[in-house]
């Protein structure tokens, strides 16, 4: 036990460590941009602080989701054991979801929706396989847990544009696409400004706006915003569906 609370603390002091470095990157941009007259040097000092800032943000990342998951592992044990309990197996909800510059990844959640079908032997619609169970793991966000390893594997970020649909890939608007310019992430800008209660041109533009303001410092306030909008239970889903309609384009 005392090894194990050891090992905690030094993960703990490493993610602060980890702060402190954004923090300092930061800083350097905006002591370039006070100082420095010539516009490309600015910029060239910006670039090299916002590379300086993904990779620590990666490694922050990394920090603190292995911590995450030491210290929710009782939680996760519970949620898989119901779910395979109320739903039956798979416990978990794999689905392949484009990452960084659209690559593609398998996204992996817990099961939330049965595989009721039709006479046809077709799955029905989202919102009707969605049990009561399933809307109270999406409520709290409990669904989501399981990603804490995508993030361990560098596939995902804590913070970022969510994960959507592969086929949504080419119904983006060169904009829209530029949310594929960093990591998706388990949270994010727009899930803290509407969550699915908005609609896909605003969320849009909420995750564009997330790529070019990125930094630690937001990402930790975002962390914060999302207990918020957990807790109150803002934006889950729209009227009539599971989350949010099929995006087809033209947002």
């Amino acid at each position: 036990m005392r090894r194990s609370t050891q090992r905690l603390f030094i993960q703990l002091a490493a993610i602060s460590a980890v702060a402190l470095l954004v923090l300092l990157a930061h800083t350097t941009i905006q002591l370039s941009s006070v100082w420095l007259d010539a516009r490309p040097q600015f910029h060239l000092t910006h670039r090299l602080s916002r590379a300086v800032n993904d990779r620590v943000t990666r490694l922050f990342d990394f920090c603190a989701a292995l911590v995450a998951l030491v210290l929710l592992s009782p939680v996760l044990l519970v949620v898989a054991l119901l779910v395979r309990l109320k739903l039956g197996s798979p416990v978990l909800f794999r689905q392949e979801r484009p990452g960084l510059h659209g690559q593609p990844f398998t996204m992996i959640k817990f099961r939330t929706m049965t595989d009721a079908r039709d006479t046809d032997g077709q799955l029905l619609p989202d919102a009707a396989r969605l049990t009561p169970f399933g809307q109270f793991l999406r409520r709290t966000s409990l669904d989501e847990l399981p990603e804490l390893l995508n993030v361990l594997k560098g596939e995902m970020s804590l913070v970022g544009p969510r994960p959507l649909c592969v086929r949504y890939l080419d119904r983006y608007t060169p904009d829209q696409a530029r949310r594929h310019e960093v990591r998706p992430g388990i949270t994010g800008w727009a899930q803290v400004h509407g969550r699915n209660g908005i609609g896909w041109a605003e969320k849009f533009a909420l995750d564009v706006w997330y790529v070019d303001h990125r930094s630690l410092a937001l990402n930790l306030k975002i962390l914060v915003l999302t207990v918020w909008t957990v807790l109150r239970r803002d934006g889950i889903s729209q009227d009539g569906h599971a989350t949010m309609p099929e995006f087809t384009g033209n947002a």
